[in-house]
């Protein structure tokens, strides 16, 4: 037997889906302890501020990546205006000569 279902009714239980994948995929506030306890007991006291020293060295490192990125692109943009902006001048130019020659 099949159900032919509405386009409303299909809409609603695509919602509900999305919806409780959005809840179930986000620890709450036990969850946060439960997994706060599991690294504590798996590296050990002496370990976590070495852990967390690593992960804010790869976290700067790769801030400082991306900001080299934006700065690279944003050159290259002002070089590409820069181009632009002299190719226009010399065009400018050659027109005045060109029309100083015939007098």
């Amino acid at each position: 037997m099949i159900i032919e279902l509405s386009l409303p009714d299909k809409l609603i239980i695509m919602t509900f889906s999305s919806l409780s994948i959005f809840l179930f995929g986000m620890p709450g506030g036990s969850e946060w302890i439960f997994i706060i306890l599991a690294i504590v007991l798996l590296f050990g006291g002496k370990k976590i501020p070495e852990l967390m020293k690593g992960i804010g060295k790869g976290m700067r490192e790769f801030k400082d990546a991306k900001d080299n990125v934006k700065t690279e692109i944003e050159e290259g943009m002002k070089e590409k205006d820069k181009d632009e902006e002299l190719r226009q001048l010399r065009q400018q130019l050659q027109q005045k000569q060109a029309q100083e020659l015939p007098k």
